[in-house]
């Protein structure tokens, strides 16, 4: 069921450029409830479907970057927790780096996904403020990027192929973290899934943020859903740093190019799957059926390979990202 059907809806959850679609439902819903035998509105609410559809279409035909933004952070959105009682069966959640703590903020744990047998690994928010605290709002720290290698260690060494989904604003960067060695737990993550001879797919669910997502993010095949983003930097920070203005956030989150279409464009995303009509927080069953069947085919391309074959396409997948340019000296 999706996080949308079993939370209440509240004017602060609704973005402003899905508003209109939302009173058109909550109209149709009013007349649902007094509708009966005797006074039937049955006409007026087909009428008022089909207009709220093709308003939702429109809408979401002509989104900008920014109300994209908005979309992969909506509290509705669902996290990596939402999608594994659909996707994957007997989960189970594996906790802890063996040196410091568990951190919340990232899960992981083995599970089957059809006939295969995988590891599951991502980034978790919370619902509510008691839950965000508990994850430190998705944001990891050194303990959370250890966890995550131990667990990727662990996959290689039995032959389980890795799905890992990213979903956070960034690395933690409070004291402690730094303290413990946040640049060095990413930067060892890097290096050691660029090395690893299991099939590795990634996607972003919600938001990637800089370091932290990249931590999760080096696979075979890097997918992205159709309203999540991918950048260096939040689109708030790149107007602070660039013009000091905050009411330049939707320039930066277009000049940044973080959307998924931007970003198979760039080379650096391989593919954009689907999300449900409305975006994944309306329709978390329609957007996890058009994932389960993209993680499906990319698996059948890549379990056949031989490792070697698997980490020598990954290196080459790497330096292929970004342009050089040579000029002669005179």
């Amino acid at each position: 069921m999706s996080p949308a059907s079993t939370a209440p809806v509240y004017d602060r959850q609704i973005l402003e450029f899905e508003r209109p679609v939302v009173e058109l439902e909550r109209k149709i819903q009013e007349l649902k409830q007094i509708s009966t035998a005797s006074i039937d509105f049955g006409d007026e609410i087909r009428r008022l479907e089909k207009k709220a559809r093709r308003l939702q279409v429109e809408i979401f035909a002509e989104l900008s970057p920014w109300q994209k933004v908005q979309l992969s952070r909506h509290p509705l959105r669902p996290y990596l927790l939402d999608y594994v009682p659909v996707l994957f069966d007997d989960f189970l959640e594996l906790h802890g780096d063996r040196a410091f703590a568990d951190d919340a903020s990232i899960v992981g744990g083995l599970a089957r996904f059809g006939a295969r047998e995988v590891l599951v690994l991502g980034h978790q928010k919370g619902r509510n403020t008691r839950e965000n605290v508990h994850r430190n709002f998705g944001m990891s720290r050194p303990e959370g990027y250890r966890k995550a290698l131990r667990l990727m260690h662990l996959a290689a060494r039995f032959g389980r192929p890795i799905l890992t989904f990213i979903d956070t604003p960034g690395a933690y960067p409070g004291l402690g973290a730094e303290e413990r060695g946040q640049a060095e737990a990413i930067a060892k993550n890097l290096e050691v899934m660029a090395g690893l001879p299991v099939p590795i797919v990634a996607t972003v669910i919600g938001e990637g943020g800089s370091g932290g997502a990249l931590a999760l993010g080096v696979g075979d095949r890097v997918l992205m859903l159709e309203y999540a983003i991918y950048s260096v930097i939040s689109p708030e920070g790149c107007a602070s740093i660039l013009w000091k203005d905050q009411s330049k956030v939707a320039t930066a989150a277009e000049e940044l190019k973080l959307t998924a279409p931007d970003l198979v464009r760039l080379g650096i995303c391989d593919e954009v799957v689907p999300e449900g009509e409305g975006g994944a927080h309306r329709d978390l069953e329609g957007t996890a059926r058009n994932l389960r069947a993209t993680l499906d085919r990319q698996l059948d391309l890549l379990v056949g390979l031989a490792p070697s074959e698997l980490t020598d396409r990954r290196y080459r997948k790497l330096r292929a990202i970004g342009v050089c340019e040579e000029r002669a000296v005179s």
